[in-house]
This record gives structure tokens, C-alpha cells and sequence, in this order.
């Protein structure tokens, strides 16, 4: 009888940690390696490009342009990959902002440099040319990029990537994207769609600040609108959604920058990073950049109050001071709001950072600047927002509603153009 009660506890112990198992299990099934939630398998474009597509690049010598994220679901990097694998000769790699090994920060020039672990070439698109000369290229026969994108329009990756295509337009050179999520969903799109004399670096397409593309719907959206006419080919994900979040897909998140460290900075990118183009702090030099706003001027408890005020969707601000180590403000006390995210479905980032840079603007109309202007007229936050108008509408104190209203019909125009070149469903 002894004998019996013990193995029945034995069971009822192991029946326990089963179900215990089982119901994390299923409670996070976007974590499992490979699979979104409803199952389906998941595959990055690199993964189908050396599972599928292999053909693409044997025998043949491979230019690569990538960063730290190009890496697959197990997180190993491509160009470790690409150099071991006998099929395929890895000749040169391409660094974008940042560099390869993602070693750079924000804006730091990038020289020609040897890798240490391949022994490759590694020339800069981000040193004396933004471009890949004829001489960088001149030993390839196919040029691959697999960099992971944030979602918004000023983050550079993507003009390097429409740069490189127009090189090897003009170079015979197959090109081809491996495509990775938008991070922040492909579904919604916010904000103006930037204008032509407001082109630069951080905006070289007529496209809105959150587009709501990946990286290879953004390669066919440029190659064709924008006459670029590169041999274009996209490896496309496999089991990608466009209503699918990072964290649906079961990635590992690796920074594609220095201060891009989580999903939420993400997020809160496309409008937080308006704040670049003032002399307020957008956080960078503290662990949560672009979530942390604020300057030496002001009064946190009364700027969270206003700007909880407005009740905005899906997100809450908390009163917060920091000193950042390095950029704006570094060593001095700052005070502020931190951004904090309470539904990703209703966040508007774009209305949002609007909202923060016009009630600073407003609360310290004698410290508060926007970042002075360049001998055309232009400011750095004209370069970001896309226009000059938005800056003239703060000065002027229009509302963020009527922005708003001012950007839509240039948006819905972007919309249906967008809407052909999107390769994947909800």
C-alpha cells in the first residue's frame, strides 16, 4: 500500500511540472525559435536564401552589405556564415552607418578598414561616399544586403541599401534584398510625406516617417517609383504577417544601432526622434534613448502632467531626470518624461512626438530651440519632420490636430501607391 502511495506521488509530481510546462508553452508561443503564434513556420530571408535559394550566389563572388542584425534565428552572423560555406566565395562586405560589427556611433565617420575575424575588405558607406564606387565592386558578381530596418523614414539603412542599388544598376550587378521585419508592424502609417527640397540623408524618398514596409517592399518601392531599375530580387520571409510585432516572431532583438537597444525605443522612434532637432535631450547617452526625454530648463512633474493631459492613445508619461554620459547635455542633471508604451496597437509614435516637441516649445518659449538653420534655410528638424511647414505651424501655435489634417491627403496618395508593392498579408 506504501509502495502504491508513492508512486501515486510520484505521478501527481510529474503531471505537475508537465502542465506547468505545457501552459507556458502555449501562454508564449511567439518565443519558440521559428514559429509565430498561430504556428506557422517562420523563416528569415537569409534562412530561405541558404535553404531555398542557394542558387542565387554559388559560385559566385558575393559583395555583402550588413550589420550586427544580419544575423539568423540561431544568431549567427551571415558573414561568418557566408565565409565558411565552400559554395560560396564571400569577397567583400560593405558597412553602413555604424559599421559592420556595428562599432560606430550615431554620425561617426567609418574609414576603410580590414575585418579581423575573415580577413575580408570592408568598405565604408558611411565614410568619403555614401555610394559604392566602381572600384568597391569591381570584383563582384552579385551584391546581398541584410540589414534589419526600424520602420522610419530617417533611420539610414534604407538609403544606403537604394544607393547600393543604384551602384549596381550602373555596375551590371544583380541585386538582391534579404528581407527582414518591420520591427514596429506593417500595418499602420504615420505622418507627412516628406518633400523634395527637404531631401538629405535621413529622408531621400518622398515617403511618410512610419511607412509601414519592410526592407524589400521598400527595394521594389524604390526600384520602380523612383526609376532606379536595378536586377532586383527579394528572398521574402517565410510566415511574416504585417500585423506581426518583433516579438511575434520568436527573434531575438539585436541593435541595429547603438541607440536602438530594445523594440520599444522602436516604437517610439519615429516621433521621440524629432527631438534630435532641438536642443532638447532625446536621451541618447542613458540606457533608454528616445524614451527619455528632457533638458536642464525643465520641470518633469509639470510636463508629464501636461502631456498626460492630452490623453493620448496608448501610451502614458512618467516624470523622470537623468544626465546623459555623452551627446546632448552630457554631465548635466536633465529633467523630463519618460515615454511609456501601454498599447502598441493604439500608440500613434508620429502624433506623439508632435505633441512633446510642440508643449515644450510652448511651456519654455525662452529656452527651448530648435536646432539653427543651414545657409538654405532648412533646419535639422525640417530634415527629420520632411517640410519646414511643421516648424512654422509650432511657432505659430497651430494645434497638432491641424498638422495632422494638413498631412492626409499627401499620405492616402502614398497609400495607394504603397499598397502595390506590399508582399506580404495581414
Amino acid at each position: 500500500m506504501k509502495k502504491w502511495f508513492m508512486v501515486a506521488i510520484v505521478l501527481l509530481m510529474t503531471w505537475s511540472t508537465f502542465s506547468v510546462v505545457f501552459a507556458d508553452h502555449k501562454s508564449n508561443p511567439g518565443k519558440q525559435k521559428g514559429h509565430q503564434k498561430e504556428g506557422e513556420t517562420f523563416k528569415l530571408g537569409v534562412e530561405v536564401l541558404l535553404d531555398e535559394e542557394k542558387a542565387l550566389i554559388e559560385g559566385k563572388k558575393v559583395g555583402l552589405i550588413t550589420n550586427p542584425t544580419g544575423v539568423d534565428q540561431d544568431l549567427n552572423s551571415i558573414v561568418d556564415t557566408l565565409h565558411n560555406d565552400d559554395d560560396v566565395d564571400l569577397t567583400a562586405l560593405y558597412g553602413p552607418e555604424h559599421g559592420v560589427r556595428g562599432s560606430a556611433q550615431a554620425g561617426e565617420y567609418v574609414e576603410f578598414y580590414t575585418d579581423e575575424e575573415t580577413g575580408l575588405p570592408v568598405y565604408s558607406l558611411y565614410g568619403q561616399t555614401r555610394k559604392p564606387t566602381s572600384e568597391m565592386l569591381e570584383d563582384i558578381d552579385v551584391l546581398l544586403f541584410d540589414i534589419q530596418d526600424v520602420g522610419t523614414r530617417f533611420y539610414t539603412y534604407i538609403y544606403t541599401m537604394a544607393y547600393a542599388m543604384e551602384a549596381a544598376q550602373e555596375n551590371d550587378i544583380p541585386f538582391i534584398v534579404l528581407d527582414r521585419p518591420n520591427p514596429i508592424g506593417g500595418g499602420k502609417v504615420e505622418g507627412p510625406v516628406l518633400e523634395e527640397e527637404y531631401k538629405s540623408f535621413v529622408g531621400n524618398y518622398p515617403i511618410p516617417l512610419r511607412h509601414g514596409m519592410t526592407v524589400g517592399e521598400l527595394a521594389k518601392f524604390f526600384n520602380t517609383e523612383f526609376d532606379i531599375g536595378a536586377d532586383l530580387t527579394v528572398v521574402e520571409m517565410q510566415g511574416w504577417k504585417r500585423n506581426m510585432h518583433y516579438d511575434d516572431t520568436g527573434l531575438e532583438f539585436v541593435a541595429p544601432s547603438p541607440n536602438m537597444p530594445t523594440v520599444d525605443t522602436a516604437f517610439v522612434y519615429p516621433g521621440a526622434a524629432l527631438i534630435e532637432g532641438t536642443n532638447v535631450s532625446e536621451g541618447r547617452g542613458t540606457t533608454r534613448p528616445f524614451e527619455l526625454i528632457g533638458a536642464p530648463f525643465i520641470n518633469s512633474t509639470d510636463l508629464a502632467a501636461e502631456m498626460n493631459g492630452y490623453h493620448l492613445p496608448g501610451v502614458k508619461f512618467r516624470a523622470a531626470s537623468f544626465t546623459p554620459s555623452f551627446s546632448k547635455h552630457a554631465g548635466e542633471l536633465s529633467h523630463g518624461v519618460q515615454i511609456h508604451i501601454v498599447d502598441r496597437e493604439e500608440f500613434n509614435a508620429v502624433e506623439t512626438g508632435l505633441y512633446l516637441v510642440k508643449t515644450i516649445h510652448d511651456m519654455y518659449p525662452e529656452d527651448f530651440q530648435f536646432r539653427a538653420e543651414n545657409s538654405s534655410g532648412i533646419s535639422f528638424f525640417d530634415h527629420l519632420i520632411g517640410n519646414g511647414w511643421v516648424r512654422e505651424a509650432i511657432e505659430n501655435g497651430d494645434s497638432v490636430e491641424d498638422m495632422k489634417e494638413r498631412w492626409q491627403n499627401d499620405q492616402k496618395e502614398f497609400n495607394k501607391v504603397r499598397k502595390h508593392y506590399l508582399l506580404y498579408k495581414k
